[in-house]
């Protein structure tokens, strides 16, 4: 990675200089890092014998975290897909139990 500096008017212009499309360190983007490191610590898991519970709980929490981040953003598609996977990996918890 390289550490050069940029004139604001050359990234603007520029084709070849890489530019993120979200915002850094804003209070979703730490919601969104936050929820893929519980989503991916319950994937890491999934299918060990003794684990299914901790799966459960991490990806509640972690698909619950990317439902907040899809309200902030107004992004109905993934409200759809986080809301009703919550609801999915609730009903699964609740029938573990």
């Amino acid at each position: 990675m390289s550490s050069q500096k940029f004139d604001p008017k050359e990234i603007q212009n520029s084709k070849r200089i890489y530019k993120s499309a979200t915002p850094k360190y804003t209070i979703d983007w730490y919601i969104k890092w936050i929820a893929s490191v519980f989503v991916l610590a319950g994937m890491s898991i999934r299918g060990v014998d003794g684990f299914q519970f901790y799966d459960l709980i991490f990806s509640i929490i972690g698909v619950t975290l990317w439902t907040v981040v899809a309200a902030i953003w107004k992004d109905r598609a993934l409200l759809l897909l986080n809301g009703v996977g919550v609801m999915f990996l609730i009903r699964n918890l609740i029938q573990s139990i």
